[in-house]
């Protein structure tokens, strides 16, 4: 299985294989970041794209709008999306900053079969942190195909650069739930179970991770929707 994420339609350089240099390139990318000052908040919506995904890729698709939307007086919101597929396919978009071209995006591919990556996704996430700052992963899925500890110890790492990961889980896999839900504590993140006929709550919960990422805690505080003290309540560990 390959190890690097590639950048959809465009091409994107391998992960980085010097270890030693990773605090000093974190540094760096950080300092420049701080001086760029655009202050938009950065999700990362990774999809598993296999086949039994195109229900749900489809409802993303439709919905993913509404964070934009959302973020509307609390400030900018720049997204990202990742996905998997195939065989050992997972790709990443330019960032976006409005719905209509994430939307473009997301309508030009077709899922395939294949087997998670959800390492990947996770490794990217933080190599994009490492570049700029990342608010927030969110990641919907239903299957968990790969080793549990390998997840987790990328997901800590992930953690402790202050990503916060948010799964939303079709079906009740209990491998995955069992993935989902760690991935979620140790980032601080949170965990929900969806289906295809509670498009409206993704869609609340969603909206809600993105003023998270544009305004922070403080922002959800302020509009006390029962969607906001829900993931409130998820990031503090109050997990049900």
């Amino acid at each position: 299985m390959a190890k690097s994420v590639t950048r959809a339609n465009t091409g994107v350089a391998a992960e980085s294989k010097s270890p030693a240099s990773d605090i000093a390139k974190f540094l760096k990318s950080a300092k420049a970041a701080a001086n760029t000052g655009s202050g938009a908040g950065r999700i990362v919506l990774a999809l598993d794209a296999t086949m039994s995904r195109q229900p749900t890729w489809d409802m993303a698709c439709a919905i993913q709008g509404e964070m934009f939307e959302s973020v509307g007086g609390i400030g900018n919101l720049l997204m990202q999306l990742v996905y998997f597929r195939g065989l050992g396919e997972c790709r990443a978009s330019k960032w976006a900053a409005d719905s209509r071209t994430l939307a473009d995006m997301m309508t030009r591919i077709q899922c395939r079969g294949g087997h998670t990556q959800i390492l990947k996704v996770l490794k990217h996430a933080a190599k994009e942190q490492g570049k700029n700052r990342v608010n927030a992963l969110v990641y919907i899925g239903d299957a968990m195909e790969e080793n549990v500890d390998d997840l987790v110890q990328a997901a800590g790492e992930l953690g402790m650069r202050g990503v916060p990961v948010f799964l939303f889980q079709e079906g009740h896999d209990p491998a995955a739930e069992m993935a989902y839900r760690e991935i979620a504590r140790v980032t601080r993140g949170g965990w929900f179970r969806f289906d295809r006929s509670s498009a409206n709550v993704l869609a609340k919960l969603l909206s809600s991770i993105a003023v998270y990422a544009a305004g922070g805690l403080k922002a959800l505080q302020s509009r006390g929707r029962h969607e906001d003290r829900l993931l409130i309540a998820q990031m503090s560990g109050g997990r049900k």
